[in-house]
């Protein structure tokens, strides 16, 4: 019997709705964001059950932020919660992305640049210091020690979003093996934080109907013409093929638009700089390229169809895969694996912090020292990223401003 629900929808949405203002940076960033809020503050989740289903939605194509809060929303306010922290989540940057996009160029000189480099930052405070929690909680010997350092450098070296999937399977063999100690967390963590799936195999099946039959018409859908399904046809194409979340969907989209003359080159950039300093999701660009489409229909009916077949298609394949992902955390059996999963998650945010987030984000000595405040603002407030993005954005504007 389940517990019962103790979170309405208004409560979920309007957490995600926070999230939605307030996380800037990327999807990796925002990994740190939902730790952040939903393990430390809320108690939501455990970070064992946190690092497991982002194992899960690491290992699906679609956007993993967005699908790690529809699985939370979820769980906790059945299907109408997931809903709600879609649409809480995203609702902003789709709203910035309609009225910004048309600046977006003006951010890539004077100081719009330092703003910029600012959210880059916080991205750089956000992922370490919610690494920093995961490892104190996941890495608790040096056999899980040397698989999340074995998923790292299999990352970064491979630099593919396919070795995420054999980082995360070859930790589950190994765990097998090495981590033989571990008992299973979802038999013994307490209702509150713990993850229930409130959906069984009925519902996974039809989702998987429903995701394989939208994709072979996606595929089969001629798409040479402008057109409303056309469009839809693409965006649902793209994704259901991406692997590695926001920045690795840019190429499928702009081979489905750019490439056959729907929108310009230029047209297409500046929406990748408008959703550069927007908080949400990156999928949210599509609320903008939808926009641009030549189509016979409203800019924002364009917007909301565009953004609903990107984000569609990794909803549905995470609905297929939650039962069977639940019976199997269940087990005491699959222990010794979770606890590999849970060793190679952190090897991959370690691997994310380096790559892209250190490189990008990180420029001078004077960037590691507003990172380190940054830090110690998450460590200290206890109040989620809000004062973190402050001080960044607003240290990187005055140093911008003092060197002129």
């Amino acid at each position: 019997m389940l517990p019962p629900r103790s979170h309405t929808v208004r409560e979920v949405f309007l957490a995600f709705l926070r999230l939605g203002l307030t996380s800037f940076g990327g999807p990796i960033a925002h990994l740190g964001y939902f730790r952040e809020e939903f393990v430390v503050r809320r108690g939501w989740l455990d970070d064992a059950h946190y690092a497991q289903l982002l194992a899960v939605c690491q290992s699906l194509p679609g956007p993993a932020s967005s699908q790690m809060g529809f699985a939370i929303g979820l769980a906790r306010a059945g299907w109408r919660g997931a809903l709600a922290a879609f649409a809480g989540f995203t609702l902003p940057s789709f709203l910035l992305m309609l009225a910004f996009a048309g600046f977006a160029q003006r951010l890539q000189q004077g100081v719009g640049v330092a703003l910029l480099h600012g959210l880059k930052l916080v991205a750089v405070c956000v992922v370490a210091w919610g690494l920093w929690g995961m490892a104190r909680q996941m890495i608790t010997g040096v056999r899980r020690a040397l698989l999340a350092t074995a998923a790292c450098v299999l990352v970064l070296a491979a630099g593919t979003a396919w070795s995420q999937l054999l980082a995360i399977a070859v930790g589950a063999v190994l765990g097998t093996w090495l981590c033989r100690d571990a008992i299973a967390p979802a038999s013994y963590a307490p209702a509150s934080q713990g993850f229930i799936v409130r959906h069984g195999k009925r519902a996974a099946l039809a989702a998987l109907a429903v995701f394989t039959a939208a994709l072979a018409l996606a595929i089969l859908w001629p798409s040479r013409e402008p057109t409303a399904p056309a469009m839809a046809a693409a965006f649902y194409r793209a994704g259901a093929l991406v692997f590695g979340g926001g920045h690795v969907v840019l190429p499928l989209l702009q081979e489905s638009l750019v490439d056959t003359g729907w929108i310009g080159t230029d047209t297409f950039l500046a929406g990748y700089g408008a959703a550069q300093a927007v908080p949400g999701p990156m999928f949210s660009i599509a609320a903008y390229l939808g926009a641009e489409v030549p189509l016979d229909i409203p800019r924002l009916a364009a917007a909301l169809l565009a953004v609903a077949a990107l984000f569609l298609p990794g909803f549905l394949l995470l609905v297929a895969a939650l039962p069977a992902w639940q019976r199997l955390i269940a087990s005491k059996r699959a222990a010794p694996m979770l606890a590999g999963i849970n060793a190679s998650v952190v090897g991959l945010l370690a691997a994310a912090l380096y790559d892209p987030v250190l490189l990008q984000g990180v420029q001078h000595w004077s960037d590691v020292a507003i990172a380190i405040v940054g830090i110690a603002l998450l460590a200290r407030l206890r109040q989620g990223a809000l004062w973190t993005v402050a001080w960044c954005v607003a240290t990187a504007a005055a140093m911008h401003l003092l060197a002129r």
